[in-house]
């Protein structure tokens, strides 16, 4: 199961050059169902793993993204919002060859639905065993509303959340099975400012001391990844990529690796998987995320290693 508290209907078009107070012609647009959870829930099914995506939607534009997460096969469960769900906007710029998101605040939420979104992760039967709880919070949930996930999922054998600030510390201290930060917001979590290894494994043994985490995976863009327990920290490799778009890189990466754990695999094929998908998401234009034959091609090139010496 995922969970999106702040999705979006996702708009990605280009134009041949953006030119300030000029009149430009865009290509045609693209719409995609958005949010941390729901692109999640999308990578899952095209990997063959069944997923139920939980989100509160409103308005024309909420019955726009429940036609949007359907047409991909991913079951919803909907809780319904008296504001409109908001609209994301992604321009790729030809001739520079950059990409330009202008991401919206959510519509706010009233105590009412937000509550209803955590009895629907608390109702789901059978239980989940994976519940994945991504993305920013929108108006009106409260900053612990990751924290109240954790306790509403009881009863399910393992938490994702994939947030950032505040709401991060509160979902640790309830108690989660894994965290998917970027560089960003580890150096945020951790109270750091350095980006070498040795200082990401000395935060990673602060951070198991101080709250409950199986495990840490630091996504680090073209760099690769660090993925860190108790007992075990391992480094993977980036693969060298021309970008078409990076939107939905870090959500391709987590639904990929939640993909193989699922199944079975251990931790390194994990994150094998997860450079694989974070890295063909780079292939698709706009938020078309990851396709499930560019994971499986890419997935041979990644190189995983232990990291000796590290003791958590």
């Amino acid at each position: 199961m995922t969970l999106t508290i702040n999705p979006a209907v996702d708009i990605s078009t280009s134009v041949r050059k953006l030119v300030p107070f000029t009149k430009m012609r865009c290509t045609e647009a693209q719409r995609d169902p958005g949010g941390g959870g729901i692109n999640v829930a999308r990578v899952l099914m095209r990997l063959g793993l069944e997923a139920t995506a939980v989100y509160p939607a409103g308005g024309a534009t909420g019955q726009t993204l429940a036609a949007l997460v359907e047409r991909e096969a991913v079951r919803s469960i909907v809780i319904p919002t008296l504001k409109d769900t908001r609209e994301d906007i992604t321009v790729f710029d030809e001739t520079s060859k950059e990409q330009f998101r202008l991401v919206f605040p959510g519509a706010s939420l009233s105590e009412f639905e937000w509550q209803q979104c955590l009895d629907a992760i608390a109702r789901l039967t059978p239980r989940a065993a994976f519940v994945i709880a991504s993305g920013s919070l929108p108006p009106g949930a409260p900053v612990d509303f990751y924290g109240k996930v954790v306790r509403a999922s009881k009863g399910a054998a393992k938490v994702i959340v994939d947030t950032s600030g505040a709401s991060l510390k509160a979902a640790l201290e309830a108690g989660v099975y894994l965290i998917k930060p970027n560089l960003r917001e580890f150096q945020e979590l951790a109270g750091i400012s350095c980006a070498d290894e040795s200082s990401f494994l000395e935060a990673g043994r602060r951070l198991f001391d101080r709250y409950r985490i199986e495990i840490i995976a630091l996504s680090l863009g073209s760099g690769g990844a660090l993925l860190l327990t108790r007992d075990i920290a391992m480094r993977a490799n980036g693969l060298p990529m021309e970008p078409v778009s990076v939107s939905g890189a870090g959500d391709s990466f987590l639904g990929a690796m939640v993909w193989r754990l699922a199944n079975g695999d251990k931790l390194d094929s994990a994150l094998r998987y997860g450079i694989a998908g974070g890295s063909a998401a780079l292939l698709s234009p706009g938020t078309g995320l990851c396709l499930a034959a560019d994971v499986h091609r890419l997935a041979s090139s990644v190189n995983v290693t232990i990291i000796a010496g590290y003791h958590a």
